[in-house]
């Protein structure tokens, strides 16, 4: 009879689990080894930032409204080739929506005409905004569109692009960020500090802006017409065409405005200046047939100029020749009547 194996014991049992916990370890252990990284050190990240990239440390403390009026400033000066400057005085909320009601619709008429004339569809209408802006804070973002050039600085180098080597000395953002070129940096305010601005005479007192997505002439004589009419050169509508422009919070808010001046791509127009850039005939197409007219006119004159000048060397020429073949006759002839006759 075959001998009978008995069980083993708990505890027997439970070595046995153990052991086998141990083993299939080990072999999980020496199974795995860990792999060889081959990416390239171009891939790595760079170093944590100690600040939000959305936020940058800045001279000026951001969570302050002033320092997002002004990069609020700045950035509509950079966007903006047209912008047109009055002086208002104390305007109450419903002429600010007559006043605003009867722009859009003059400037919408302005982009039907264009449409109906067959010029292409751009709604320039839409982009003109009429705004009041806080004087002393447009004035530093003029000084700092103007003056301050962080692009004409030499440009940072990024130790995670490819192309950068090895050898070149990578510039450390410094904790406090005074090495940054935002509009709100040290070196932004250092670039303004004690400068003056070819605005500042106007900028005094309260302003509002008007400012234009490009330059158009027509759409500044539509404005003007109605923000700062002048009779004969910019006629104010009629009652007919225009009841809404003779409402009385219209009139009572337009004779609170005062046309100070504008600034045409980087340049400051007085108020002739700006009713001079809003007069020119058939807005920028009209000026570019102008300069084309200029200048076939002045390769014209050019050319008879030139003409002229040869003309009349040709001329000087001809006569010298035909006045010294004359005097050669002249002599000939007395030579020979000078001969001694032969008998």
């Amino acid at each position: 009879m075959m001998p009978r194996i008995s069980p083993p014991s708990r505890a027997i049992a439970s070595i046995l689990r153990c052991k086998k916990a141990s083993k299939s370890r080990r072999h999980y252990a020496t199974a795995v080894t860990p792999s060889t990284s081959h990416d390239p050190i171009s891939r790595v990240s760079p170093p944590i930032a100690r600040f939000p990239p959305t936020q940058p440390p800045s001279y000026k403390p951001p969570e302050f409204r002033k320092s997002q009026l002004l990069r609020q400033y700045a950035s509509l000066i950079r966007s903006t080739p047209l912008m047109v400057l009055f002086q208002h005085n104390n305007l109450k909320s419903p002429e600010w929506t007559g006043i605003r009601r009867e722009l859009n619709k003059a400037l919408r008429k302005v982009d039907d005409s264009r449409v109906a004339a067959g010029l292409p569809t751009e709604n320039l209408g839409e982009g003109v905004k009429i705004q009041i802006i806080q004087t002393g804070i447009f004035e530093s973002a003029l000084k700092i569109v103007d003056f301050y050039k962080p692009e004409s600085q030499p440009a940072t180098l990024d130790p995670t692009d490819p192309s950068t080597p090895s050898s070149a000395t990578i510039p450390i953002v410094k904790p406090d960020g005074s090495n940054l070129t935002h509009s709100l940096s040290e070196a932004a305010h250092a670039a303004i500090n004690r400068k003056s601005h070819t605005l500042a005479p106007l900028m005094s007192g309260p302003i509002a802006l008007l400012t234009f997505p490009t330059v158009s002439p027509e759409h500044l004589k539509a404005a003007l017409c109605i923000l700062a009419p002048v009779p004969g050169q910019f006629p104010a509508p009629t009652r007919r065409a225009n009841p809404g422009w003779h409402d009385l919070p219209v009139q009572t808010g337009l004779q609170k405005l005062l046309l100070l001046g504008a600034r045409v791509e980087g340049k400051v127009f007085d108020t002739e200046g700006t009713k001079w850039v809003g007069g020119i005939n058939g807005g920028m197409e009209g000026l570019r047939g102008q300069l084309v007219a200029m200048l076939q006119g002045l390769g014209g004159h050019l050319t008879n100029t030139l003409e002229s000048a040869a003309k009349n060397l040709y001329f000087t020429v001809e006569g010298r020749r035909t006045m010294l073949e004359d005097e050669g006759k002249e002599s000939v002839d007395t030579k020979a009547g000078e001969a001694p006759k032969v008998e």
